[in-house]
């Protein structure tokens, strides 16, 4: 068998081993992949509870300073707000139920559709909760008054629901040049020179001693590579980004022998947890280069990765550093993947950091979610939550 034969067969061999442990491969990766990046509509994820207490947040509160504006005293304030109540509540409350599975029906959608459910379906329920109201206060009303009651309070539900749609689209928009340049530092951090070399050294001084590990290495570096490459809104199975880590962790311990020790605890782990795509091995990098690298003693990360109610929970702790400050480079790290987090999770997704008993620990938390694309009979790519 020649030499390049051996290579592809070793190739192919890594690929399906891969494969088995729930790696991507170029065959797989359309299939598994749930891409954030793709257009995602107008309407905001009223599924999420933090995005839903916050918009029911605001309109009370926009609520309450309206009865204060309309009442002339203290009394008539708590009775304008009674009655604005009555027809507040139930439209915001019922909106946000019905959009919430009507955002993913109208995915793909023209924006139009999206603004006419968004404004529509508030005005709707606010012209039957109004009409249910002035008929039990007002029994007495003309029919011409009435009606004309009930319109205004719809045509004011519609523009306060587009007003929230397009803060909260501002919002969003507000971020993305966050999100640009989270890549371009993805690109920056996590494809580092000084990696890159340390690697390709311990494969020179392998070569002549150890061939088969030196392959690996170069192996490990390919799965690497490819990855730093993919796009950073791609968000991947747990399983997958463990695996990456992993392999990155190899050729560290490669190249600082017993200094470097690793603790994985995953028995509770849900490998089939959505995230986005390198966001824990920058961390586990960073506890490598300033808690294990700037010692002279050896060192242990652990990783922990289970459940916390509906949330994903990641555990990283390293040793503190013995020499302080020893590199800029660990709160950039951070603020990256932190940013990530809210980019992709919104307020569900959170990174804390804390320093107790000599070990600096990360925590991670953001929601258990099971995405998949499937393709349909034509070949194209249907997302299932």
């Amino acid at each position: 068998m020649s030499d390049e034969t051996a290579t592809e067969q070793r190739v192919r061999e890594a690929s399906g081993e891969l494969r088995r442990q729930g790696a991507a491969t170029p065959e797989t990766d359309p299939v598994r992949r749930v891409t954030d990046g793709a257009e995602a509509g107008l309407l905001p994820d009223f599924c999420n509870s933090r995005i839903a207490m916050r918009v029911f947040t605001v309109v009370n509160v926009a609520t309450l300073l309206l009865a204060a504006l309309l009442a002339t005293g203290p009394v008539e304030t708590w009775w304008s707000l009674g009655r604005i109540i009555l027809i507040v509540e139930p439209t915001l409350v019922l909106s946000m139920i019905a959009l919430c599975p009507i955002r993913r029906m109208l995915a793909g959608s023209p924006l139009y559709i999206h603004w006419l459910a968004g404004a529509g379906i508030p005005a709707l329920i606010a012209a039957v909760a109004s009409a249910m109201v002035v008929r039990s206060l007002h029994p007495a009303m003309f029919a011409s008054e009435m009606a004309f009651w009930i319109v205004l309070r719809a045509v004011f539900a519609a523009a306060a629901a587009a007003a929230t749609i397009e803060w909260l689209r501002l919002r969003t928009k507000a971020l993305q040049p966050a999100q640009a340049e989270g890549r371009l530092q993805a690109l920056q951090a996590r494809i580092r020179p000084h990696f890159l070399f340390n690697s390709l050294n311990t494969v020179l001084g392998l070569m002549r001693s150890d061939v088969r590990q030196a392959e690996r290495i170069l192996e490990n570096l390919s799965d690497l590579f490819r990855v730093f490459m993919r796009d950073s809104r791609e968000l991947i199975p747990l399983d997958e980004e463990v695996l990456l880590c992993k392999e990155y962790l190899s050729i560290e311990q490669l190249r600082m022998a017993e200094r470097l020790q690793v603790q994985w605890s995953i028995e509770d782990m849900p490998g089939d947890a959505l995230l986005p795509s390198l966001l824990l091995q920058p961390l586990i990098e960073n506890a490598v280069h300033h808690g294990i690298e700037t010692r002279s003693t050896p060192g242990e990360i652990a990783i922990t990765i289970g459940t916390t109610g509906n949330l994903v929970r990641v555990d990283i702790s390293n040793p503190v550093p013995e020499l302080p400050n020893v590199r800029s480079g660990n709160q950039m790290a951070l603020s990256n993947v932190r940013e990530r987090l809210r980019l992709t999770f919104d307020v569900e997704g959170q990174l804390d950091t804390s320093v107790e008993g000599g070990q600096f620990r990360v925590t991670v938390l953001f929601p258990y979610r099971k995405e998949r694309r499937q393709r349909d009979g034509r070949g194209n790519f249907n997302t299932h939550r």
